[in-house]
């Protein structure tokens, strides 16, 4: 029987296509603005279509503006933080030779994300949650690996750089997780969009003054690029509504590992749009996410 409970999955899949479109804006930006360029727009121009969504579920629920407690900040930051650490870690990653190992090694974020979410919130999941998650993440693995990758195991480098970045971003989920379930008094939806709101302020700050010191002409052409910028904070905040909206009922690791259904939109996108046809080892990947997904949301 269908469940507020419930809404998690389709709250996770609307987050998921929204980070696709998101991500194919950023990476039209990337060139003139620089990768954090790129990246702070999602921040700075997505804070203020959070204040809207904001005002619109105050608007409806009745709900009073929440007064944030020393936990809600101490989740906050942790998930705010860990957000842009493992963003800087994964394009490092990304920059070195073993590309696609350190692509699987970053999809161990939802195992990570299960251990962290046990240890820090108590968030419990049955044995066969355990087991989907190893199979979704698997079947990732075994999708993203390419036969000239495989060598990359054996390298140091991008073992490290992606299971610390895959790190980083599963601390992130619990983070943002904890601050959601702090806030009191109020409803899961209020919640979500209250902790976004905040959240997306801290990120905004800290990167903000990054670039001001670091690259204080970056800032200027980001406002030179409002216009597309602002499409690409649209969705960056859409997304993240979502994910917010999935963290406030569920444990993170599940919506974590449902999200990896993005690795079957880009297959699709790529088989149906450019025609390339799928290997047996990518076929018996999207089989293994499939069985993982299936079993995720039906136990």
């Amino acid at each position: 029987m269908f469940t507020i409970a419930s809404l998690w999955i389709p709250f996770t899949v609307t987050a998921a296509l929204g980070q696709v479109a998101r991500n194919a804006m950023q990476r039209s930006l990337t060139a003139p603005l620089g990768t954090w360029g790129a990246t702070n727009i999602r921040f700075l121009f997505g804070l203020p279509f959070s204040l809207v969504f904001f005002a619109v579920v105050i608007a409806f629920t009745g709900d009073p503006v929440p007064w944030p407690v020393v936990a809600f900040w101490l989740w906050l930051l942790l998930g705010a933080l860990s957000q842009i650490v493992g963003t800087g870690l994964m394009l490092l990653a990304m920059n070195d030779s073993s590309f696609v190992a350190t692509t699987a090694y970053l999809k161990t974020e939802a195992i990570q994300t299960a251990i962290f979410g046990f240890v820090f919130l108590g968030d419990h999941l049955t044995l066969l949650k355990v087991v989907a998650i190893l199979i979704v993440t698997l079947g990732v693995i075994v999708t993203a690996l390419r036969p000239a990758g495989a060598r990359g195991f054996a390298e140091l480098k991008p073992m490290v750089l992606g299971l610390v970045a895959a790190a980083c971003f599963a601390l992130s989920a619990v983070g943002f997780r904890g601050a959601i379930i702090a806030v009191p008094g109020v409803s899961f939806v209020t919640a979500a969009s209250y902790t976004l709101v905040l959240g997306l302020v801290v990120q905004t700050a800290v990167l903000t003054a990054y670039l001001l010191l670091r690259a204080p002409e970056v800032p200027k052409r980001i406002l030179r690029l409002w216009r597309p910028s602002l499409f690409a904070g649209f969705l960056g905040a859409f997304a993240s509504q979502f994910w917010f909206l999935a963290f406030a009922l569920t444990a993170a690791a599940n919506v974590r590992t449902l999200a990896l259904v993005e690795v079957l939109f880009a297959q699709a996108v790529s088989y149906y749009s450019f025609k390339q046809p799928l290997s047996m080892r990518e076929f018996g990947g999207i089989v293994l996410i499939v069985i993982g997904v299936g079993l995720l949301v039906a136990v």
